[in-house]
Order: C-alpha cells, then sequence, then structure tokens
C-alpha cells in the first residue's frame, strides 16, 4: 500500500492577501492540490451597483493598494466603450504614463520583497538586506521612481484621486514633467543594472510538457506593448475584443477557494487553465518591446520566449526597464492637451474593457441606467485566472522534485506560487453562494 504525504502551508508568506497550501501526494504523483483562499471576500461588484458611473475610478482603485491603477484603468475604460467616446490621444499617453509607474513600483515589490529571497535563501527582505544592502536600496529606489510618476500624473501614490472617465481632472504641464524626466533617466540605468542581478540567480528546472504545456493569453496591440488597450490574445490562435470575453472564459467556484477560478469555456476539466501575466505578454508580444529592452534580453542571454515561471522574475525585470523606456519616451513626446477630459452624458449602456494589470490581464463589464447609475458590474482580476495554472504547476512540480528533504520541498512550492505575485485580495472581490435546498 502507497503512504502518502502532505504538504501544508497554513499561511502564505510575502503575497498580497491571506491563502494557505495543501497538496496530498505519494510516490506515484500527486493526488489532491489546493490553493486555499480564505480571506473574506468584499463584494466591490455590489457596492458598484445604483452608484453614478462617475464614481467607478474611485471606488475601484479601493480594491488594490499595489495595482489601483489597473483597477481604475479598466474602468474607466470600460465606461468609455459604453457611453462611445474616444478621449485624445494626449490623454491616451498620459493614461499610459501612469500606467508605467504602476508597473515599475508593483514590479519592483514582488522581484526585489517577495520574489528574491526566495532564490537566495531568505526568509524576508529584510533578511536578505543584511547580506544585500545595496541590492534592496537599488530596489527601493526603483520603487520610488515608480511612485512618483503615480504620485504626480494620479494626484496621490496609493489609490490614485485624478483620474475620471474622459481623462483626469488636470493635465500636467510640460514643464512639471521634467524634473521626473530626471529622475527616469537615473532609474532606467538602475533597472538595467536590475535585470543583469536577477538574471543571475539561481533557478529550478522547470519546463511542462503536454498535457501540462501553457496556454498564454494576454492583450496584444499593433503598435505598441500592451497595457490599457488592444484585443486578446493567446498562444493557441484566440483573437477576441473585450466585448468577446465572457464568451470564451468563465468564473468557477472551488470549495477551497473564496476566489473564483477563471477556465476557458468548451475544454474538458484537464485543459481549460490558462496563464496571464508577465511571462504571457512577454511570449505573445517580444516583439514590441523597445530596442533598449531587447538588447539588455540578449546580453544577459534570456530568450525571446519563457515557459519556466521560476523565470517570470526576469521577465519582471525587463517590464521594468520597457516601463522606464515608454515612461521617457512619452515624457519627450508630450503635449498637453488642450482639455484635461472629455464631457460625457449619461445613457443606458453596456461596455466592455481589458486592461493589463502588473499581474496580468483584468476584465471590467458594466451596464448603466438611462441616468448613468450602474445597474451591473463584473470584475475579473488576474489572480483568479491563474489560480488553477498554478495549482497545475503544484501537480506538476512536486513529482519532480520529490527526492528534497521536506522542508526544502515545501519551500520549493511555496515558490512556485510566489512565482505569479498573486494578489489574493484583488481575487477575491466577490463570490456567489448557491445553496440547496433540502428536500
Amino acid at each position: 500500500m502507497k503512504k502518502s504525504k502532505t504538504i501544508k502551508v497554513d499561511y502564505l508568506a510575502r503575497v498580497e492577501g491571506e491563502g494557505a497550501l495543501y497538496i496530498r501526494y505519494d510516490e506515484a504523483g500527486v493526488d489532491d492540490v489546493q490553493l486555499k483562499i480564505f480571506e473574506p471576500p468584499r463584494f466591490f461588484e455590489a457596492f458598484l451597483r445604483g452608484r453614478d458611473y462617475l464614481e467607478a475610478p474611485d471606488i475601484t482603485a479601493r480594491i488594490c493598494g499595489i495595482c489601483p491603477v489597473a483597477y481604475q484603468m479598466s474602468a474607466v475604460h470600460a465606461i468609455e466603450n459604453a457611453l462611445r467616446i474616444t478621449p485624445a490621444n494626449e490623454i491616451r499617453e498620459l493614461r499610459r504614463l501612469l500606467y508605467c509607474g504602476e508597473w515599475i513600483e508593483s514590479h519592483v515589490l514582488h522581484i526585489y520583497m517577495l520574489h528574491a529571497p526566495d532564490f537566495l535563501g531568505y526568509d524576508s527582505a529584510v533578511a536578505m538586506a543584511k547580506d544585500y544592502p545595496d541590492i534592496v536600496q537599488r530596489g527601493l529606489q526603483i520603487k520610488k521612481t515608480g511612485n512618483a510618476i503615480v504620485n504626480l500624473i494620479g494626484g496621490r501614490e496609493i489609490h490614485p484621486i485624478n483620474v475620471r472617465v474622459g481623462g483626469f481632472y488636470r493635465a500636467p504641464t510640460v514643464s512639471e514633467l521634467q524634473p521626473l524626466r530626471e529622475e527616469l533617466l537615473k532609474g532606467r540605468d538602475l533597472a538595467i543594472a536590475s535585470v543583469r542581478w536577477v538574471a543571475s540567480l539561481p533557478f529550478p528546472q522547470f519546463q511542462r510538457d503536454t498535457p501540462f504545456a501553457y496556454e498564454f493569453v494576454a492583450l496584444s496591440h499593433p503598435d505598441e506593448y500592451p497595457m490599457n488597450e488592444g484585443r486578446i490574445i493567446s498562444s493557441t490562435g484566440l483573437d477576441i475584443n473585450a466585448r468577446q470575453y465572457e464568451e470564451h472564459f468563465a468564473e468557477e467556484h472551488v470549495r477551497h477557494s473564496n476566489a473564483l477560478h477563471s477556465v476557458i469555456k468548451g475544454r474538458d476539466k484537464n485543459n481549460d487553465a490558462y496563464l496571464v501575466g508577465p511571462m504571457a505578454r512577454y511570449n505573445l508580444n517580444y516583439d514590441r518591446l523597445s530596442p533598449l529592452t531587447k538588447k539588455v534580453a540578449e546580453e544577459v542571454g534570456f530568450p525571446r520566449f519563457c515557459d519556466n515561471p521560476f523565470q517570470s522574475i526576469i521577465v519582471r525585470s525587463l517590464e521594468v526597464l520597457y516601463a522606464f523606456d515608454e515612461a521617457i519616451r512619452i515624457i519627450d513626446n508630450y503635449q498637453r492637451p488642450a482639455a484635461p477630459y472629455l464631457e460625457t452624458q449619461p445613457t443606458a449602456a453596456t461596455g466592455y474593457a481589458v486592461t493589463e494589470a502588473p499581474r496580468g490581464l483584468l476584465y471590467h463589464h458594466y451596464s448603466m441606467d438611462e441616468q448613468g447609475k450602474i445597474t451591473d458590474a463584473k470584475i475579473v482580476a488576474p489572480t483568479s485566472q491563474n489560480q488553477k495554472t498554478i495549482e497545475n504547476d503544484l501537480r506538476y512540480l512536486v513529482p519532480h522534485y520529490m527526492h528534497l528533504e521536506e522542508d526544502n520541498l515545501r519551500s520549493l512550492c511555496e515558490q512556485a506560487i510566489r512565482n505569479y505575485d498573486p494578489c489574493i485580495s484583488c481575487a477575491t472581490h466577490f463570490l456567489k453562494i448557491h445553496k440547496d435546498k433540502k428536500e
């Protein structure tokens, strides 16, 4: 008789939110994997119902203190889609600059504070800082520059207040952006050093084979690396707009999670997971990266396709470098818009939008009545979309590293979860409960 073993982590460390891990396995393989998300749902979609459409950006910003810009941008794009308005290109560029700031600060927080300790054998960034003070200081300096972008464009670093439907409450002047440009030039040099350092970390060997191979899903734009606009594409040929999202993807409730699992419709249960985030963006949009970003990737020997999730930390560092490059480009070409926002009028309509949060695809869908009150809202966070893929990673990982000591195997499984920088708090925004009627 085979003896089963278990891996249990009651409280996952260095992730945003509250979660646990349970794995049962024996010498033949893994019997059960549960990424247990027990953080209480926060019902943001319910909060939005009955509120004026102009309030949506400020309400959704409170979903996450790490990536509020992503929620604001998805909200304004979805509502503008419903209202059939398109702000001026100057507004579009400012939004992209704001998104650059969030990518920088969020990615760097993950790289240096949450994920790097795993590769170097530390329990925390504080412990790591004792031996690597200059490296941790560099991470903090890069993050500070990302925060400066969000502060200037968004009005404050956390939960920005300058974003509105139609544009911004106030657009910065050309002269106000110039000091920021000087910070960005210094930050870009630090970002290059960051890529070189991250690429030198020791990475576990991990490439999933069929039937465990990934289906990558991300936005794609013909002219730029995707942030807040584009079509949804996949590595298997999917090519749809935001309005078609719910025709191809669905959310399901599983007993062990307060966050809904997202799956691709029309697939069997063993083949319906997919992956969003930096690795998907990079693999599907490599050609849209800036020349400098591709040059640095080549210098460190990083290929144009990555399927080892442990190396997603390298992809994040490359996206940080790209965000610096893109932010500098936007400032160099910036012209202050004639008006900071378009005036809007309420109408009964439904709108859809998808943007690329640092952790991946973020979907918003809103319906409004004639007075502009929100009657329905749906938000699908990146972590919800990655949950099943994370569990599949663990199903594949454990048999390949079963020879490790128990503590080391447990640590490796935790690291595999942190590959995705899960934001559990984002994922538990809503929960449907169906109660069976007793006869």
